[in-house]
């Protein structure tokens, strides 16, 4: 996929990843829908974008807020060809707690609805635009990103919640890629490690040089632009489809 001149659409794309990913689309001659809460400032990042992007307000879980983003995007744009899905939630919490209480259900039901059922929210609805594009070169439609989480594979102590959420996303994406296949729609899954996203960044800082010494190499936080360059990638790269790509350094995350 030529980046330039396509319509996308990020989750998200208020802050972090999502925010770096727009930024990169723009760049690169796109144009770009940022999909994000109203608090967010998605509006802010938009107008930096000048022409070439807008703010869509909407919850990734609701179903009508999503579908009018969507066609928000295609009649700004004139069709949709790309979705990155960063918009996300974390939670902490173990499955019995020291005084022995269970695990907030409503937390955990409300982690899953956010970063798994979401992400499937924004892909059907988009997906569904998507199968009515005119076939680029070698039939393709659009292209599908979504963000997992090294949690999904080294999911540490009271990160029950979290690593099933993004375990789901990294779970559902060959089935989706395959279920799209015959409609030239390609779907990939980025699962970040240890990033300087605006949630660690409000670490102390002691304690973020000290989860940056554990990856072997580079020994620091990934930057936004990082994860936005391998997105723009699986986007432009029509080989890569239905894979989880794991963007952390080669971190493996200890129990603890």
């Amino acid at each position: 996929m030529d980046i330039q001149g396509i319509g996308a659409i990020v989750t998200g794309g208020g802050s972090g990843l999502g925010e770096a990913t727009a930024r990169a689309i723009v760049a690169r001659g796109g144009r770009v829908a940022l999909l994000d809460l109203g608090r967010s400032k998605g509006a802010e990042v938009a107008a930096s974008l000048g022409g070439a992007a807008i703010f869509t307000e909407a919850d990734v879980t609701d179903e009508d807020g999503v579908k009018a983003a969507v066609d928000a995007a295609v009649q700004a744009f004139g069709s949709l060809r790309a979705v990155v899905n960063c918009a996300g939630i974390g939670s902490a919490g173990r499955t019995v707690g020291k005084d022995g209480a269970p695990f907030d259900l409503d937390v955990f039901r409300r982690t899953l609805e956010v970063n798994l059922v979401g992400t499937f929210n924004v892909i059907r609805l988009a997906a569904s635009v998507m199968v009515g594009n005119e076939p680029a070169a070698g039939g393709e439609r659009g292209a599908i990103v979504n963000t997992a989480s090294v949690a999904a594979f080294d999911g540490q102590i009271g990160q029950c919640a979290y690593s099933a959420s993004k375990g789901g996303v990294v779970g559902m994406t060959l089935p989706i890629a395959r279920d799209l296949a015959r409609h030239g729609i390609r779907v990939c899954t980025i699962a970040p490690g240890l990033f300087a996203t605006p949630m660690l960044m409000m670490m102390p800082e002691p304690a973020r040089q000290a989860l940056a010494a554990t990856i072997p190499f580079p020994p620091r936080l990934g930057d936004p632009p990082e994860y936005a360059a391998l997105a723009c990638h699986i986007l432009e790269n029509g080989m890569l489809n239905g894979e989880t790509i794991r963007l952390d350094g080669a971190v493996r995350m200890p129990p603890r």
